[in-house]
């Protein structure tokens, strides 16, 4: 879109110049000017505009501003409910589908402690821990999203079709894929990189050495967030992912809600005009500053001088586009005049 003009634009443009827009290649460009894309995007309209499902653009004011800033955040959100996708204050919980009854009471106790916060609590719908802290958030009446591996309109597991009705009144469901798509196991890790991206702090209360709980808290620790783990019983299956993490200090140790609270400064006055996330400041672009935006989300480092060459801004005034959005909390300057998205 930065390149061409307009969205209207790419799909007017010949074949010969969108194979020259940075990240498009020969298939991506091919894809854009066959004949059924269009017809397809109409029908995806129609049955979103049918089942009451917001599409959620990545320049658009209503799309997360946590995300936005990320180098691999999704181009379009589909999201069906009442939540605020940029609440000031958002919680992350997830963990083992095979449950404890210790982790399902740690969570329980959890939610009720942040309850006079009131933050977004995000998860993924999943059977376990997941599950356990989606209930819990609807029984002390918090905002809660299920982040979906498929369109919104097929629920897995399909036995927390009730829960996930009950969501849609007080928080919501919402994923990166279209209506009719069905769970893939390819699906799921992308699925934990926008749960990772949403929550302010990640707690992982049961996970196994491998899985969707510990792919989280990996996202969650490369986009900077706040990771806590659950300790365990050393010969329980489902403590030593989180143990692990512990001990390889990719996450905290959680011993009391007050752990999370105290972290986040959640004891301190929250603004309420906007996130206390710092990319909330970023909720409007100037045509140029989307331009480089766009360079950063597909490379989350550049030198000054290819950004000027690929944006085709004299290095002058770049210099004071990237001074801008450094102040703003997008970018931050590295040594021999290279930029990195914050």
């Amino acid at each position: 879109m930065s390149y061409c003009g307009s969205a209207s634009e790419v799909f007017r443009s010949p074949l010969s110049k969108l194979r020259k827009t940075p990240g498009v290649g020969e298939v991506i460009a091919r894809a854009i000017l066959h004949p059924d894309v269009l017809r397809e995007a109409e029908q995806t309209q129609l049955r979103c505009e049918k089942l009451g499902i917001q599409q959620v653009f990545y320049t658009e004011k209503a799309y997360p501003v946590r995300l936005k800033a990320l180098y691999d955040a999704p181009a379009m959100l589909y999201f069906q409910g009442t939540a605020d996708l940029n609440a000031a204050r958002t919680l992350g919980i997830v963990g083992t589908r095979q449950a404890t009854d210790y982790g399902r009471r740690i969570t329980e106790e959890l939610i009720q402690a942040v309850q006079p916060y009131q933050p977004l609590v995000i998860s993924g719908l999943a059977y376990g821990i997941d599950i356990a802290a989606h209930r819990a958030s609807l029984i002390n009446s918090l905002s809660t999203v299920g982040v979906m591996a498929s369109g919104v309109d097929i629920v897995y597991p399909y036995v927390h079709k009730k829960t996930a009705q009950e969501m849609v009144l007080l928080g919501g469901l919402l994923t990166e894929n279209r209506p009719g798509v069905k769970p893939d196991a390819r699906l799921f890790p992308a699925r934990n990189r926008i749960i990772a991206g949403l929550s302010d702090a990640i707690v992982i209360v049961e996970a196994a050495t491998k899985g969707g709980a510990l792919i989280t808290a990996e996202y969650a620790n490369n986009y900077h967030r706040e990771v806590f783990a659950v300790p365990g019983h050393l010969n329980q299956t489902f403590s030593q992912g989180c143990n692990k993490l512990i001990r390889e200090n990719k996450a905290q140790i959680y011993t009391k809600p007050e752990d999370v609270i105290e972290a986040l400064n959640w004891d301190q006055p929250v603004s309420k005009t906007a996130p206390t996330d710092k990319t909330a400041l970023a909720l409007e672009f100037t045509e140029e500053e989307s331009q480089i935006l766009a360079l950063f989300r597909q490379k989350p480092d550049w030198h000054i001088d290819e950004l000027s060459w690929r944006t085709q801004i004299h290095l002058g005034k770049l210099a004071s586009l990237l001074l801008n959005l450094e102040f703003r909390g997008m970018v931050r300057t590295l040594p021999g005049k290279k930029y990195q998205l914050n």
